[in-house]
C-alpha cells in the first residue's frame, strides 16, 4: 500500500517537534514504525538512541513485529519500544538510589495497594478505598507530594486523604515497594532534580514517538518534556477525538499544551481513513462535530457509500439480545465460509450489559471471547507463586511475606504475626527482617518459631541460589519445596485444582523461557512480571469467535460489523457523566465505537429496561439524533419499519428448513 502524501511527510519530517493528529483508522501505526525505519536507515540514528513509547503491552508487541517486518534483527539492536511504565521502570531502576530505593524494589498491584489503604483507613468497604485510591492516584499523576496535598485541601476529606497519602508513601518506602503510578511520577521528578541525571538520559534516548498522546496524563506529559528537552526531537501521534480516559487521569489539554510549549511544533493531519465505508465516517463526524474543536479535521475514505446505519429499537435487553444475536446467527447462514463469527463485535458502554447477550449466544452455540475479563495475573494462584518470587527479590516487600508465610499454611498463624508486626514497628524493620531476629523469634512459643524458621531457612536457600540459577528450575523447585501442587488439589473442589496447577505450570514454563531468552536470573525477571498485565501472546490466540467488549477495551480494533448496544439515555451517555458535565467524553466514545466498524454499523436501545428490579423507560441516546438522517435507517418503533423485512424473515425461514432437511438427511 503507497503511503498517502500527509503519511510520508510525517515520516520524513525531522526538523523539530511534530505532532501528526492522526483520525480513526488513517494508519497512525504504520507512521510510527516506517519513521523508525527511517531515522534509522537514513537518517543516522543508532537504534538505541530511539524510544517509541506506546500505552499497552499490545500496541508495543504490534509495532515491535512490525518493525521486525521492516528490519533485519542487526538494524533494530538496543531500540526501545515500550509502554510509558516500562519506560519508567527502565528510569527507576538504574537511578534508584535518587529515590531512596534499592535496585530491587517491589512493584505493587491494586489489590496490594488498596489492602495498605484499607489499613490505614480502618476500614475495608470497597467503596471508601477506591476512592481513596483514585484521590491518591490523581495527586500521583499531578506530581503532586502529600505535604502539598495537605495545605491545598479544600475540606475535612481532602485533609484526612492527604494524610493518608502521606501514611500511605511511608509505608510503600518502608516495603521497598512502588505502585503502578510512582513508576512514572519518580522518574519524572528524578529527572526534573537532577540535571546531570536528565542530560544522560535526553543524550541516550536523542528520538522519541509518543502514541496515543491525547491519553497521557500530566505526570506522563511531564516525562516526555523531560526527556525531549527543549529542542524536542520527537514525533507525538494522537487525536483529540478518541480521548476517552480522563477518568484515569488523561488530560486532552496536553495537545493544546503542546503547541504552547514547543512553538515551532508542525502540524500534520491524517484525515484519509483506510478501514470504513464513507456512511459510517459521515456519521462519525457529524457526532463529533458537536464537540468544541482542538483541531478540525473531517474522515474520509475510498470504499465507497456503504451500507445504511441501522437503528434498533427493541421492547427490553432479552429483546435486544435476540435480535442482534439472531441477525448475527443469519449473516453467519447466508454467508458461510466467507464469513466468520470473529468478523462481528458486540460492543456496550458497561460489563454489566454482556451477561444477556451471553446467554443469547451460548443458547444458539455461537462462540464469543469476553475482552477485559479477569487478567491471568489477577488470578490467586498466580499471586500466591509471584509473592515468592517478590520476597526473593527485595526481602522487604511486607504484603509479598504475608502472603507466602501463610500459602499454603504452615503453622505460622495470626499471633505469630502480630507479634512480629509488632516488633518490626518497634525497630523499625521489615517482616522479613524481624523473623530473623533472635530477640522477635524469643516472644514465640516454640511449635511456633520452629515453624517460622522452618520458612525463613527455604527462603535464605533459594534465595542464596536465586542470582546463579537458571529461572525455571528454580521456581519448580520451590515450587516442590513448598508443595504448591498438593495444597492446591487439596483446597480446591473438582478439577479446579488441577486447572489451577496447569495456570501455575504455564507460569513457571513462560519465566523458564522469558530466563533463557533474555538471559536473567529470577531477580531480574521479578519487576518485569510485575509490569505484564498479560502474559505475552498467551490471550491472544486467534479463534473465530464473535468478540464482546466494552467499548473503553475496544480502542485501536476494527470489525467487519458492529453492534453498538445500550443506546439510551442514562446508559450511553452515562447517566454519571451527564450529571458531572462530562458529556464531551462520552462523544468521544460514541465516536470511538461507531469508527470500530468497517462494513456494518447497527445501533440498538431498548424501549424498556430493567434497573435494580424496576422498569425503566429510557429515551434514545442524544448522540443517536445527532446523525445524518439520511445515512441512518430506524427500525422497529411504532409506526416505522418492522426490524426484520418480510424477504429476510422469508430467506431465514427457508434457512432454517434447509438446515432441518440437511439434517434428517444426515441422520
Amino acid at each position: 500500500m503507497k503511503l498517502n502524501p500527509q503519511q510520508h511527510e510525517a515520516i520524513h519530517y525531522l526538523g523539530g517537534p511534530l505532532l501528526v493528529l492522526a483520525g480513526a483508522g488513517s494508519g497512525k501505526t504504520r507512521v510510527i514504525t516506517q519513521k523508525i525505519a527511517y531515522l534509522i536507515t537514513e537518517a543516522g540514528y543508532p537504534a538505541h538512541q530511539i524510544a517509541a513509547i506506546t500505552f499497552t503491552n499490545k500496541a508495543a508487541r504490534e509495532m515491535q513485529e512490525r518493525i521486525g517486518k521492516l528490519l533485519g534483527k542487526g538494524q533494530t539492536r538496543g531500540l526501545t519500544v515500550c509502554t510509558f511504565h516500562s519506560l519508567g521502570m527502565r528510569i527507576l531502576r538504574e537511578e534508584a538510589a535518587r529515590a531512596g530505593y534499592k535496585k530491587q524494589f517491589s512493584i505493587l498491584d491494586a489489590a496490594d495497594a488498596s489492602k495498605i489503604i484499607a489499613e490505614l483507613l480502618g476500614s475495608s468497604g470497597r467503596e471508601p478505598v477506591f476512592k481513596a485510591q483514585n484521590r491518591i492516584s490523581r495527586w500521583k499523576n499531578d506530581l503532586t507530594l502529600p505535604e502539598t496535598a495537605l495545605l491545598q485541601a479544600e475540606n475535612e476529606w481532602e485533609r484526612q486523604m492527604a494524610q493518608l497519602y502521606a501514611g500511605y508513601q511511608d509505608t510503600l518506602t518502608s516495603y521497598q515497594a512502588v505502585d503502578f503510578d510512582d513508576l512514572i511520577r519518580l522518574p519524572a521528578e528524578i529527572l526534573r532534580d537532577h540535571n546531570e541525571v536528565r542530560h544522560r538520559w535526553q543524550h541516550r534516548l536523542r528520538y522519541l514517538l509518543i502514541d496515543e498522546c491525547q491519553d497521557t496524563n500530566t505526570c506522563q506529559y511531564a516525562l516526555m518534556r523531560l526527556l525531549t528537552g527543549a529542542e524536542g526531537q520527537f514525533t507525538a501521534v494522537g487525536d483529540d477525538d478518541q480521548s476517552i480516559y480522563a477518568w484515569r487521569g488523561a488530560n486532552v489539554e496536553n495537545l493544546r499544551l503542546l503547541q504552547s510549549d514547543y512553538p515551532q511544533i508542525k502540524v500534520i493531519k491524517l484525515e484519509q481513513n483506510y478501514r470504513s465505508t464513507a456512511r459510517i465516517l459521515r456519521v462519525a463526524n457529524q457526532v463529533i462535530a458537536h464537540n468544541p474543536k482542538l483541531f478540525a479535521k473531517t474522515l474520509w475514505s475510498q470504499y465507497g457509500l456503504g451500507d445504511m446505519v441501522d437503528v434498533i429499537a427493541c421492547k427490553d435487553e432479552q429483546h435486544e439480545a435476540e435480535v442482534v444475536v439472531g441477525r448475527i446467527a443469519h449473516q453467519k447462514l447466508i454467508g458461510g465460509d466467507k464469513v466468520n463469527y470473529a468478523d462481528f463485535a458486540i460492543l456496550y458502554r458497561g460489563n454489566h450489559q454482556a451477561r444477556v447477550f451471553e446467554e443469547a449466544l451460548r443458547s444458539r452455540h455461537i462462540p464469543y471471547r469476553l475482552s477485559g475479563g479477569q487478567s491471568f495475573f489477577d488470578k490467586a494462584e498466580i499471586k500466591d507463586v509471584l509473592a515468592y518470587v517478590r520476597l526473593l527479590a527485595n526481602p522487604d516487600d511486607d504484603p509479598a511475606f504475608l502472603r507466602a508465610v501463610t500459602t499454603p499454611r504452615r503453622g505460622v498463624g495470626d499471633v505469630t504475626l502480630a507479634k512480629l508486626n509488632a516488633y518490626a514497628q518497634i525497630a523499625h524493620c521489615s517482616l522479613f527482617q524481624a523473623a530473623q531476629s533472635m530477640e522477635a523469634l524469643a516472644e514465640l512459643n516454640s511449635k511456633n518459631r520452629e515453624h517460622l524458621q522452618q520458612f525463613m531457612a527455604l527462603m535464605q536457600a533459594h534465595q542464596s541460589r536465586a542470582a546463579s540459577e537458571a529461572a525455571g528450575s528454580l521456581l519448580q523447585n520451590l515450587l516442590q519445596d513448598i508443595g504448591y501442587e498438593n495444597h492446591l488439589l487439596l483446597s480446591e473442589e473438582g478439577k479446579s485444582g488441577e486447572i489451577k496447577w496447569r495456570n501455575v505450570q504455564d507460569l513457571a514454563a513462560w519465566i523458564g523461557r522469558k530466563g533463557e531468552a533474555d538471559g536473567k536470573n529470577i531477580l531480574e525477571i521479578a519487576q518485569t512480571i510485575a509490569l505484564m498485565t498479560l502474559l505475552e501472546g498467551r490471550d491472544e490466540e486467534e479463534t473465530d469467535a464473535v468478540k464482546m467488549s466494552t467499548l473503553h477495551a475496544s480502542k485501536g480494533l476494527e470489525y467487519p460489523q458492529v453492534f453498538l448496544v445500550g443506546c439510551e439515555e442514562g446508559l450511553f451517555p452515562h447517566g454519571d457523566s451527564v450529571e458531572e458535565g462530562n458529556i464531551e467524553e462520552e462523544r468521544r466514545l460514541m465516536y470511538v465505537g461507531i469508527t470500530r466498524a468497517q462494513k456494518k454499523l447497527v445501533l440498538t436501545h431498548c424501549i424498556k429496561r430493567k434497573r435494580a428490579g424496576q422498569w425503566q423507560f429510557p429515551e434514545p441516546s442524544r448522540f443517536i439524533d445527532e446523525m445524518p438522517a439520511e445515512d441512518i435507517t430506524v427500525l422497529g418503533r411504532k409506526g416505522g419499519a418492522p426490524i426484520v423485512s418480510q424477504a429476510e424473515g422469508k430467506s431465514r425461514l427457508s434457512g432454517m428448513l434447509a438446515m432441518l432437511a440437511d439434517k434428517k438427511q444426515g441422520g
